[in-house]
């Protein structure tokens, strides 16, 4: 295999794992535990929290799903942050590998 097929054959490749990420970008995932209730997107972004719980009131209930999806997503943020430091001297430029 010659020079100029390796890197055409790269080149689709990278293309076809962007889509693939893109992909899943879009998709939305649900997790759940006990009366929790945890809805993020394919980006790792918490877009919705909710808590069934009779004994809370309703104003107590909303306030805490705020303050777990502020909390979760700084935390991921903070993860994604240390990953590209100490991932990004592999990738060498390359955004999105980790």
């Amino acid at each position: 295999m010659n020079i100029q097929a390796m890197m055409k054959q790269a080149q689709k490749l990278q293309k076809e794992m962007m889509n693939s990420k893109n992909e899943i970008d879009e998709m939305e995932f649900t997790g759940k535990s006990s009366f929790v209730t945890v809805t993020i997107k394919g980006t790792k972004e918490i877009k919705e929290v909710k808590i069934d719980n009779e004994s809370l009131d309703k104003d107590e209930i909303e306030m805490l799903e705020d303050m777990i999806l502020v909390a979760t997503n700084d935390a991921m943020k903070q993860v994604d942050k240390i990953t590209e430091e100490k991932m990004g001297k592999y990738t060498q430029g390359i955004p999105g590998l980790f």
